[in-house]
């Protein structure tokens, strides 16, 4: 296309090269404390042995105690599970990381004992924007946008006070019908409602994972 050749060779070396560096930082020393880190996967369909298997990239993005965005590692592994999560919080505390303040993460079941596993102090934000949609899902779509709204009122209350009444609400007009779209704002709002101890600009921040998404876009 651009009337340049390179041989396989040349192609090898500079894939051996690449690697070296890629490596060197994976393996790279982190700092002690993160006030905040996001934890999400991508997944890809590769093929392996001619075979299409599916693969995940499990991605850590911190904030760092400057504000900055640090990406922390890329773990290549089989589909997301928690299991393999643990293993990743145990590499971050192997390069220095001693504490986490807030990990923004999706729904994937069983990663908030992943995380607190080796980082017992972190606080829990589940990603509202996840929630949503796993909510509307269980919604005809003649009903969604007044769902949607009600919802609305949960996450976009000034208090936590607030908050739990409009749920409450929610419960109250819902329930009856579409339990499985009101039941896990009721089971994981320990985990929901953390950003309401924030100011204004710290809950836009972590009230969703669309950060660490569009590093994966």
């Amino acid at each position: 296309m651009y009337g340049f050749e390179m041989s396989a060779t040349m192609v090898s070396n500079i894939t051996d090269k690449v690697i070296e560096v890629a490596t060197d930082w994976q393996a790279r020393p982190l700092q002690s404390v993160y006030p905040i880190v996001f934890f999400d996967a991508i997944h890809y369909k590769v093929k392996k042995e001619g075979k299409i298997v599916c693969k995940a990239a499990y991605t850590c993005l911190g904030i760092d105690n400057e504000g900055k965005k640090d990406v922390l590692g890329i773990w290549i592994g089989e589909c997301e599970g928690a299991k393999f999560w643990l293993k990743v919080c145990t590499e971050l505390q192997n390069r220095g990381v001693k504490d986490i303040l807030i990990a923004c993460i999706d729904g994937l079941k069983s990663l908030p004992e992943a995380i607190r596993a080796i980082f017992p102090e972190v606080k829990i934000q589940l990603c509202v924007i996840h929630m949503i949609c796993n909510s509307i899902k269980y919604i005809p779509n003649k009903y969604a946008k007044e769902f949607a709204a009600d919802l609305k009122g949960i996450y976009g209350a000034h208090t936590v006070e607030q908050a739990e009444q409009k749920l409450e609400k929610l419960g109250g007009k819902w329930n009856n019908k579409y339990p499985l779209a009101v039941k896990p704002w009721v089971v994981h709002w320990d985990n929901i409602k953390t950003f309401f101890e924030f100011s204004a600009p710290i809950r836009r921040m972590i009230y969703t994972t669309n950060a660490v998404e569009a590093l994966h876009r």
